[in-house]
């Protein structure tokens, strides 16, 4: 940076402007339960019923009046055999029912005996302990009651969101259509795998890294591929990918070289908001929009550092939660984990810092030896990102902020 250059701006700011500028997808669809997961609820679902909808057994055994066994060594005639699925007959005085896990109380029962703490007999149980009202009952509306909202708009869904919504009886779901993003990938030195690789060419990694973030985090993509370094080719992608596009993503050509040419086609296209972050690695990010045709409104667009880590972390941080908010998610950030350092790192960045680690069987972060940003192995060695302050030196056993890969690559 130059003492010309404006300040580098810091991620979370950085973070806060894209969030903030994400134009909510207006288009929902209705999906059977089956088929939502990981998509954005666009909206509530109340419950119509009450979970259970009415008292059960919570254990093997018996039902019976807590009043009619009085002391232990009680003999009662047992006068019915409930299975769950069956309607119960009211339960004659001074005798219980035979009833299984599920099977719905009967009227007039108000506890359930499990079968180890009794002696069956032909035709009658003697209770070798003493009931108390309530005992081993599920109670109408445990889990859910009528009219309360179950699942709230905006929640991306799991599978026990899903499981919650069959439980009131839901068979379908309202939810936000999934981002559609259009990629591409510049750099004359890129080769496809398969290719023979010509001198001064590397494979493109970062092509199978990108698209399978997006297709993880439930995008429909579209690849442009790799695109010569040229102004008037990029400028032309550019200007197809924004047509159909909610999101344009591109790695590479950000930086300000002769041959970096998407930093001034995404400008000629449209404009760029903010361009470089202080972290490393993935200095060389851009956030800005690309313009459609005339009243067809503009695409949002993200321009990626080259190399694999970069735009790896970038992603992470940046596109995630971008493609969370277009989708109206609540819920955007993961939360980081205090755990101790295995390591010293003595000699910090002034930028902020994302470090490749993996918790070890003390559930310690150990370091990956290289912190290169061209070294892909240390994303697949690790298991998460130590979030460090600018300037912040660590010391073995420090607590640092840990942000697990599990969390983020959920989308």
């Amino acid at each position: 940076m130059t003492a010309s250059s404006p300040p580098l701006l810091e991620p979370d700011q950085a973070l806060q402007h894209l969030l903030a500028a994400a134009r909510l997808i207006d288009d929902t669809e209705h999906l059977p339960v089956a088929g939502a997961l990981g998509r954005v609820l666009a909206q509530e679902v109340r419950s119509s019923m009450d979970v259970p909808p009415a008292d059960n057994a919570q254990m093997d055994g018996y039902a019976v009046r807590a009043a009619d066994v009085p002391s232990a060594g009680t003999r009662l005639q047992v006068s019915q055999r409930i299975p769950a699925g069956a309607v119960p007959q009211a339960l004659q005085p001074g005798t219980a029912a035979r009833i299984f896990t599920g099977g719905l109380m009967p009227p007039g029962a108000d506890a359930v005996v499990m079968q180890e703490q009794c002696n069956a007999e032909p035709g009658a149980v003697v209770f070798n302990v003493l009931p108390g009202a309530g005992q081993w009952v599920r109670r109408r509306g445990l889990d859910v009651t009528a009219g309360s909202v179950v699942l709230v708009a905006g929640q991306r869904l799991r599978p026990q969101d899903l499981g919650l919504a069959a439980s009131v009886g839901v068979a379908s779901l309202s939810v936000r259509r999934r981002p559609r993003v259009g990629i591409l990938f510049t750099g004359d030195e890129l080769a496809m795998p398969g290719e023979p690789l010509r001198q001064g060419a590397i494979y493109n990694s970062s092509r199978f890294v990108i698209r399978a973030l997006l297709e993880a985090a439930g995008c429909e993509v579209t690849d442009f591929g790799i695109i010569p370094d040229q102004l008037a080719a990029t400028r032309a992608v550019l200007r197809e990918a924004a047509r159909d596009h909610d999101l344009v993503l591109s790695s590479g050509g950000m930086s300000v070289g002769e041959e970096d040419h998407v930093k001034p086609a995404a400008q000629a296209e449209g404009g760029l908001d903010l361009w470089q972050i202080a972290m490393k690695p993935g200095k060389p990010l851009a956030f800005g929009h690309l313009r459609r045709a005339e009243g067809q409104g503009e695409a949002a667009f993200i321009g990626l550092p080259g190399n694999p880590v970069s735009s790896f972390v970038t992603f992470l941080m940046f596109v995630r939660p971008f493609l969370l908010a277009l989708q109206g998610a609540t819920q955007t950030a993961v939360q980081t984990l205090p755990v101790r350092a295995a390591f010293d790192w003595p000699r910090p960045d002034r930028r902020r810092e994302y470090l490749r680690v993996r918790l070890n069987a003390q559930g310690e972060a150990e370091l990956f030896a290289s912190q290169n940003s061209a070294v892909l192995t240390s994303t697949v060695w690790a298991d998460g990102l130590v979030d460090n302050p600018p300037q912040q030196a660590i010391a073995r056993g420090d607590l640092v902020r840990y942000l697990p890969f599990s969390s983020l690559l959920q989308g």
